[in-house]
């Protein structure tokens, strides 16, 4: 830092914390556990966020290839200085009969994965049966937070006028809902409906319109779209 240097160390493994290229580092080298999957197993890594899947109609199937897979990785984490934390790691499993079978049993070592209803993946929650409704109601309930930023801020004796509200309510509560929609869209129209009152809420506020004003007049005096169109 400017004339003063730190104490020489030796790093066995590892980036230094704070560097610039630390992240951009660490990205690269991580980026080559994929590699080590199996040809059945597939899938997805940011930054360190990693995530395998298995398909198919044999459960004894999936979960010798998610084992083996998972075996992998722990061997690869051991041999490049990586660890996977037991504890963090969940797994979920996907389906839509209606029978009774069995949940698959993955292990770290000696540790057995739990098997949840529903987990969270960059940001968006995915449930057994993927109707995203977990996802939806705790996005309602995050913007829901957020409006009373907007109650405040449009107070009518200090507050901020139409076009600053609009661009608050974009920016804070409009772009948390865009993120992740092309995941969770494919969910059913009734469940997606859950945030139109929020999407009405906000313009309400912004525009300053009564609760009882038709909610086609918010478009148009907001010059904004219905969230199915928006998004």
């Amino acid at each position: 830092m400017g004339n003063f240097y730190s104490n020489h160390f030796i790093q066995a493994e590892g980036v230094p914390q704070g560097s610039v290229l630390s992240v951009t580092l660490f990205i690269i080298h991580l980026s080559q556990i994929l590699s080590h999957l199996p040809s059945s197993v597939h899938g997805s890594l940011y930054v360190d966020d990693l995530q395998i899947s298995c398909q198919g109609s044999d459960m004894h199937f999936i979960e010798q290839q998610l084992q083996h897979a998972v075996n992998k990785l722990v061997a690869w984490c051991d041999k490049n200085g990586h660890a996977i934390s037991p504890e963090k790691s969940q797994c979920v499993h996907f389906c839509r009969k209606r029978n009774l079978h069995l949940d698959p049993a993955i292990y770290i070592r000696n540790f057995a994965i739990p098997v949840v209803n529903d987990i969270r993946f960059l940001g968006v929650i995915f449930d057994r049966k993927l109707t995203f409704l977990p996802h939806v109601l705790y996005l309602r309930k995050k913007c829901e937070r957020s409006l009373n930023i907007l109650k405040v801020l449009s107070t009518t004796s200090w507050g901020a006028d139409r076009t600053s509200l609009l661009r608050i309510y974009q920016a804070v509560i409009l772009s948390r809902i865009d993120y992740g929609y092309m995941v969770y869209g494919s969910a059913r129209p009734t469940v997606l409906r859950r945030l139109d009152t929020i999407h009405h809420s906000g313009l309400r506020i912004c525009t300053g319109a009564f609760r009882t004003s038709p909610v086609e007049s918010l478009y148009i005096i907001s010059n904004q779209l219905p969230l199915d169109l928006t998004l």
